[in-house]
C-alpha cells in the first residue's frame, strides 16, 4: 500500500516539475470581456465543430484538457458531470486537445477518438492541429477552463480559470469554481470569481 502511494506521489511530483519546466507562456491571449472568435475544429468522431453548431445554446464552458496529463485525467468524470449539469441549461463542454503529438506522443487524434470512447464522453473531443486556437485563448495548461456567455449573438468570456480547488482529489472539492460561474449566469447575475489559477501540466507544443 505504500509502496502505491509513494508511486502515486512520484507521479505527481513527476508531472509537476515536468509541467513547470516546459512551461508556454503566451502573450496575449483573452481576458474577461472579450469576444471570442468562432472555432472550426475536428472532433473524434471526425465531424468539424463550432460554436455556430448550437445556435440555442446560451454559453459555452470551454476546456483545454488532453489524453496524458494526470491533473487532466484525473478532471475528466468532473468534465462529464458538468456536460451533464449545464448542457441543459445552455452550457455544453467543448473540450480541446491543444498538445502537439510530435511532443507528447500519447496526444494522437487517434488516441483521443480511444479516450473518448473509453471515457463515454458526452461532449465534443476537438483536436487544435494549428495550435492557433489554444494560443488565440492564451490557454497555457491542461486543464484550462474559459467560460463564455452568449450576448447579442457574441460569446463573451466571463471566467478563467480551474475547474474547482483541489485537481487532484474530486473528493476534496471545496468551492466549485467554474460551476458556481455558470450558476450565476444561468440566474442573471455577474459572475464573481472572475479569474483563478489554472493548475496543471504545460501544453505541450514545439518551441
Amino acid at each position: 500500500m505504500k509502496l502505491k502511494q509513494s508511486l502515486v506521489l512520484f507521479i505527481w511530483a513527476t508531472a509537476a516539475i515536468v509541467g513547470l519546466s516546459s512551461f508556454t507562456y503566451l502573450d496575449g491571449g483573452y481576458t474577461i470581456g472579450d469576444e471570442a472568435a468562432d472555432i472550426n475544429l475536428k472532433n473524434v468522431d471526425g465531424k468539424m465543430v463550432s460554436y455556430g453548431d448550437y445556435p440555442d445554446a446560451k454559453g459555452f464552458i470551454v476546456i483545454f484538457t488532453c489524453n496524458t496529463c494526470p491533473y487532466a485525467v484525473a478532471s475528466e468524470d468532473r468534465i462529464i458531470a458538468l456536460d451533464k449539469e449545464f448542457k441543459s441549461e445552455g452550457y455544453p463542454v467543448i473540450a480541446i486537445n491543444p498538445n502537439d503529438p510530435d511532443v507528447q506522443p500519447d496526444d494522437t487524434f487517434q488516441l483521443m477518438q480511444k479516450k473518448a470512447k473509453d471515457k463515454g464522453f458526452t461532449f465534443p473531443y476537438l483536436y487544435d492541429e494549428s495550435k492557433t486556437v489554444y494560443a488565440q485563448y492564451g490557454a497555457k495548461k491542461t486543464p484550462h477552463v474559459y467560460l463564455l456567455n452568449k450576448e447579442n449573438g457574441k460569446n463573451i468570456v466571463k471566467y478563467i480559470g480551474a475547474i474547482d480547488d483541489n485537481v487532484r482529489n474530486a473528493s476534496g472539492v471545496k468551492d466549485r469554481f467554474l460551476a458556481n460561474a455558470v450558476n450565476q449566469l444561468i440566474k442573471g447575475k455577474e459572475v464573481t470569481v472572475k479569474e483563478t489559477r489554472a493548475i496543471g501540466c504545460s501544453v505541450k507544443v514545439k518551441a
